[in-house]
């Protein structure tokens, strides 16, 4: 018999709306799309990149799989398998709900920040990559658009000897003539040979310099031709950190980043006020709400939110609603796979005040053979995929290549 859809609205016709959605919703799951989906299964394993990738896949009833990555940090697997049963039998697309569900029930774990959060930031990462697969969306359109089509990616670089300023040129050189990348970065928490006691943070004069050095041979070598930006791992002390950035102030320095150990604020905003060289800090910073005193007390110039680390895709989108409130750039810290590298770009492709993703695997020469899809950067950009969730897929025989020792590779979707 067909079926009168005019009548829908009549709760004593033959069908229906509750039995039609039922139906139609359901078949619709199948296809990609609809809300009658469950999740089934949240699974882990870790690949032994340059960095220790931990790869979160979420399964579904209808078929579909999500794929995400957390930061690397001890414990994480263990965190996910401990939450797979708070993520079982639930709706995929509910990702704020989740996001929160998740929260509150591993506050014993400490859920504020740390790699409970790391955790948690990759099944949130899946999740997206799932709900976009469901609706039949790219990622960048869960979050509200795109500004970009392409994400500008920063390479950050490494020498055989890298406290040889030449050394640290010559790469700079390499790096923007043979791999066409127009941004780069650079340590600055290297040996200089003048080190007495690297453990109280004080930088010695000729510490100082040999760090200047490496700034003017890099920036001099490079020119207009690339934006550099200078990392010192939360090394040095407050009045250190000044004096460094004075000795720099007179080059084109794209930011110096985390200067200073990150607990304390104000010592942070008294660095940054001290310069006219651009600070950056905030892959130590978790959630919006410690990026938010942040960026409130004007203590960073540049905010830097490691992604798969801090929260995951929306929390990072928040983080760069409240910077773009106080006129703050973004450049997102990332040290992923393919993975998390590709949901880092779809973030940067939908806020306005995103600068350039990071890229630290220009080394690995198997780093892209981790998914089917090729050419994820060139000419230092990323072109922002438009396929269903992340645009991404796991080459499984990569990952079981290269899994860290002990690690089960994942189902097959």
């Amino acid at each position: 018999m067909a079926r009168d859809y005019r009548d829908l609205h009549d709760p004593n016709a033959e069908y229906t709306m509750r039995e039609l959605s039922a139906e139609t919703m359901g078949a619709s799951a199948k296809r990609g799309g609809g809300r009658d989906v469950e999740i089934t299964d949240v699974q882990t394993t870790m690949v032994d990149g340059n960095f220790p990738w931990t790869l979160v896949r979420v399964y579904t009833d209808a078929g579909l799989v999500g794929t995400g990555e957390a930061y690397w940090g001890a414990g994480i697997p263990e965190l996910i398998e401990r939450m797979a049963p708070f993520l079982i039998g639930e709706n995929p697309l509910d990702i704020d709900r989740l996001y929160e569900h998740l929260i509150q029930k591993m506050s014993g774990e400490g859920s504020v920040e740390g790699v409970t959060v790391s955790a948690i930031s990759g099944i949130e990462v899946a999740l997206h990559d799932l709900a976009g697969k469901i609706i039949e969306v790219p990622a960048y359109q869960l979050l509200g658009g795109k500004y970009r089509d392409h994400m500008r990616v920063y390479c950050d670089c490494h020498t055989e000897e890298e406290a040889d300023p030449d050394a640290c040129a010559d790469e700079a050189e390499r790096v923007v003539e043979e791999l066409g990348y127009d941004a780069l970065k650079f340590d600055l928490d290297v040996p200089s040979g003048h080190e007495k006691d690297r453990a109280n943070r004080h930088l010695r004069p000729g510490e100082i310099r040999h760090k200047a050095e490496i700034v003017e041979k890099v920036t001099e070598r490079v020119k207009d031709r690339a934006d550099v930006a200078f990392d010192c791992h939360w090394t040095f002390s407050g009045n250190s950190a000044e004096r460094l950035a004075e000795a720099i102030d007179d080059y084109d320095v794209w930011w110096l980043e985390d200067p200073v150990p990150p607990e304390n604020l104000e010592v942070q905003e008294k660095v940054t006020d001290s310069t006219t060289t651009p600070i950056t800090v905030g892959e130590n910073r978790y959630r919006v709400t410690e990026h938010r005193r942040l960026i409130e007390e004007q203590a960073v110039d540049i905010v830097a939110p490691d992604m798969p680390k801090i929260g995951g895709m929306r929390e990072t989108r928040k983080i760069a609603d409240v910077a773009n409130q106080y006129y703050v750039p973004v450049a997102m810290h990332n040290v992923s796979s393919p993975v998390g590298t590709i949901a880092s770009a779809h973030v940067g492709a939908s806020v306005p005040n995103s600068l350039a993703v990071e890229y630290h695997s220009y080394e690995l020469d198997w780093w892209e053979d981790l998914v089917e899809e090729d050419g994820l950067i060139e000419d230092g950009y990323m072109k922002v995929p438009e396929e269903n969730g992340l645009g991404v897929t796991l080459d499984l025989d990569t990952v079981e290549d290269h899994m860290v020792k002990g690690e089960t590779l994942f189902d097959e979707a």
